[in-house]
Formats: C-alpha cells, structure tokens, sequence
C-alpha cells in the first residue's frame, strides 16, 4: 500500500498492510541526526535570528527541503505542514539584555530556554493598561464575520503547504497544522485568564463563539490547499486533570470542535485532533467528534489498552510511544512502548504509531530508529505478538 493509503485505512478503522507512523511535531535536531546537515526547521532560537536578519526565505527554502527528505528517509506515512511567514517577512529584532535574555519593544523581557533552546516570555505579568473584553464588542464582531477576508490559498503564507502537496499528495497523507478553539478566558495574567472561565462565563462563551465560527469559515480554505486532513492543536488537560471542568467545556468549546469538524468534513477533509494531558472526563466528546486522536499521553493517564477498548470503535489513536523514553530512555523502553500500543492498539485497524507528545529537542537518535524498526517488524498485519523478538 502507499503511505497515504496506509494512513486512510487505519483513519477508515481497516487493517492496512503495516501499522502507519506520523508525527505533528519534529524538532531540529531529529533532522539534523537523520539527515546529517543543518536545518532551519523547528530549529528555535536560530529560526528566529534567522527571521530577525531577514532570511525568511532561506528559512522556508529549509523547510521545504527538510521536511519532505526527513519523511522519506524514516519511511513516514504522514506530512505535516503548516503556514510559514509572508514573503518579505522581517519582525523587528529584540533587544538583547544579556547572553540569554531580550526585551522585546514593550518591555516585555524574553529568554532562551536552557533545555528547548525557544525564545521564552519570562513571565506573563500584570499589564495596568489591559482592558477586558466586552459581550457587546466581542457580538459586533461576531456579526462582522462573514465580511472578514477569507485566506487566500495563493498567499505566500501557503508556499510551504503548496509545495508539500505537489510533491507528496500522490504518495503521502498530507496533513494541516491549523486552528483550534481551547478554553476561551481572557485577561492580563494566567490567573485572571482561568478564574474568569467562572466569573465570566458570557464573556467567554463569546469569545469561544468568534473564535469558533471564524475557525468554521476559513476551513473551505485549507481544503482548496488541496490537503488530505487538518489538525487542530489546542490543548485541553495537564498531566493530572482537565485545564478547566468538563462541563465548561461541553457548554463552551465542543459546539465549535463539532462544527468546525462537520464543516471540514463537508470539504472531504478529515479531522486529526492533537491534544495533550489527561482529558478522560471528556474522552467520548473527544471520539465522537474527530477522525484521530494523537498525543495520547501516557504518563498523564492516557492508556492507550483502555482507550482501544472504551472509543477505539469511534476515533483513530495516534500514539503509544512515551515522549520520555524517546527522550530520556533507552530502545528497550522503545520496545516495550511498542509491544505494549501494537498488542492493545493496533489489531483491527484504527491505529498509527507516533509518540504521546512529538520528536523533540533531546529525543535521541537510537531511540526514534528503533521505533522505526518496530513498526517495520512487528507492525505487519496481521499483528502477532507471539512472533516478536
């Protein structure tokens, strides 16, 4: 089967030939490993001087180049492509205050992680100059809607995403990045943003709907790029439990998932839902709305045994292979990872090899071609366990 075939079946819940591997998010340093030069993909504070110095696009020629040759050397099923910056693309540069710190022209002060190397807001701190959000305001935008300007897939903010689909359409499943409506709170730091879900709660049901119908709206967009699925990535739960309660998000964000995925459907799209943390309390809405399920974090509670057998028959899971081990284990952990997904997940159909989070900064070499391997030699279908060595 092709690749994009491959990723069909299981999205279909059929048993294509081998278990598909995909991947939303890939750091630098995986391409820079496999492929064995330099790259400007996902490559955090580089990307960003490169930005900086007006090399935009040097920075996408990269991209374009990377992504497609990385795909093909690990023998992936899916490509994942986003909007890049506009042609002529130069932010302001920010201020640099010492090795590892920026300002940027608001005084708002930047530093570059240690551990990701992204160039990160220090802290989100009271802004005395912020101003709320109103129910009448935010409804005049919301009528204004349909008169906004739709995205025009001849921009040059799609040049990465056009070039994805002329060269890999015909084999590959070719998926969107695209955008998402999470928790809608508002205000000037973390904390008002969360309490304001309960003291708020108009305010925010607006804020969910502009963003839910403009989402609606430019989803006829994404299908004229000539893409195969989407993926929203809002996030919804954290290691331990939901970001907010289960009932604040039946009432204020999954009318917009389900509509925004009937929509992307009534394009011939299908939906992939990236979503981190421990979301059970919302699992069903979860599997009843979309084509996939990806991220499946296990060390947040996510066993991806259970999950086959409480919404597996509802939504393709897309994961069982630990972000940490990728990280900081060894291929044994990669074995057992797979041993464990393929055994549990992968019988039937309805299932694609990834990692519970993405390929990132630190994940070692060994350990992402020995996923490679095991899906190579243990994820032939029919699945056998017994075989495995």
């Amino acid at each position: 089967m092709l690749p994009r075939e491959r990723v069909f079946a299981a999205l279909d819940h059929k048993e294509p030939d081998r278990i598909p591997w995909g991947e939303h998010s890939i750091d630098f340093n995986v391409y820079e490993d496999v492929l064995g030069r330099e790259t400007l993909v996902q490559a955090k504070m580089r990307q960003t001087r490169a930005y900086w110095d007006g090399r935009r696009d040097e920075v996408v020629e990269s991209h374009k180049r990377d992504k497609i040759d990385l795909v093909r050397a690990l023998e992936m099923d899916i490509l994942a492509l986003s909007q890049v910056p506009p042609k002529g693309y130069k932010p302001e540069p920010m201020t640099k205050v010492s090795d590892d710190t920026y300002q940027d022209g608001s005084g708002r002060v930047y530093q570059v992680s240690s551990a990701t190397h992204d160039l990160m807001p220090v802290r989100r701190g009271y802004n005395p100059n912020y101003r709320p959000p109103t129910v009448d305001a935010l409804q005049q935008q919301i009528d204004r809607v349909d008169d906004e300007p739709m995205t025009d897939p001849d921009d040059s903010c799609w040049e990465l995403v056009r070039h994805g689909v002329a060269e890999m359409k015909d084999t590959h499943f070719v998926m969107l990045m695209f955008g998402d409506v999470s928790f809608p709170g508002f205000g000037s730091t973390e904390e008002d943003f969360w309490i304001n879900l309960l003291l708020e709660p108009e305010i925010c049901r607006k804020i969910a709907e502009l963003q839910g119908r403009r989402l609606v709206r430019q989803v006829r967009a994404a299908a004229q790029l000539g893409v195969d699925g989407i993926m929203p990535c809002g996030d919804l739960g954290s290691s331990t439990g939901l970001l907010a309660s289960p009932e604040i998000y039946r009432d204020m964000v999954y009318p917009w998932h389900k509509a925004y995925t009937e929509e992307a459907h009534r394009h011939g799209l299908r939906v992939l839902k990236h979503c981190c943390g421990h979301i059970w309390p919302v699992i069903d809405e979860i599997a009843e709305v979309y084509d996939a399920y990806e991220g499946i974090q296990a060390s947040g509670g996510m066993d991806i045994k259970r999950l086959k057998n409480e919404v597996g028959d509802k939504t393709c899971l897309w994961g069982g292979i630990w972000h940490e081990h990728i990280i900081g284990g060894t291929p044994d952990d990669i074995r057992a990872d797979a041993r464990y997904a393929f055994t549990h997940a992968a019988p039937g159909g309805g299932y694609i090899m990834g990692s519970s989070h993405s390929l990132a900064v630190g994940a070692k070499l060994d350990n992402i071609l020995e996923m490679k391997r095991c899906r190579d030699e243990w994820g032939v279908y029919p699945i056998r366990p017994e075989t495995w060595v």
